[in-house]
């Protein structure tokens, strides 16, 4: 296993179990969000991040976690294991929350350093509405998955743990 996809809404705990795998199984984590974002929370434009995305999924071994849409499919076709969190909205937005509270005025770990953690109304209803506007679409392309990929769709907390202690005992 060389090469593990995390999905999943706003505050759902990607960037966070990246990070707890990347310890456990020794690879390296890419956050999507860490390279999409320049400082101010300006986009990279399409070019300079589709070869980006390129770069880092032609890799042999990595962790990435994110999910930019436009740019999924080719992160689906090179993933082993693909991690779905498809967790509670009421969860992710207590998450973005609680996040908006300790990282105040500060780059969190998994963004780019000049993009300080925020928290809008946008972003709130973004995070509300993607089950609505995302997940069946999500659920879809995992459909689509090869024989040699294993997709795992986590829908609690109790789940992620589960998940943490399997690949604890790899």
């Amino acid at each position: 296993m060389n090469r593990i996809l995390i999905l999943g809404s706003g505050g759902s705990g990607k960037s966070t179990l990246a990070r707890q795998l990347g310890a456990l199984l020794h690879l390296p984590v890419v956050h999507l969000d860490t390279l999409f974002w320049n400082p101010g929370w300006v986009p990279k434009p399409d070019e300079e991040w589709d070869e980006l995305v390129r770069q880092y999924t032609n890799q042999e071994q990595w962790i990435i976690d994110g999910n930019y849409s436009r740019t999924m499919d080719s992160r689906l076709r090179r993933a082993e294991v693909i991690i779905f969190l498809d967790l509670p909205r009421l969860l992710c937005i207590y998450r973005i929350v609680k996040r908006r509270v300790m990282y105040h005025n500060q780059t969190r770990p998994d963004m780019n350093e000049g993009c300080p953690e925020k928290l809008d109304w946008a972003f709130v209803k973004w995070v509300w509405n993607y089950k609505a506007r995302s997940r069946a679409t999500t659920l879809e392309r995992l459909k689509q998955a090869g024989a040699h990929q294993q997709v795992l769709i986590v829908n609690t907390r109790r789940q992620v743990k589960e998940l943490l202690h399997r690949y604890a005992e790899c």
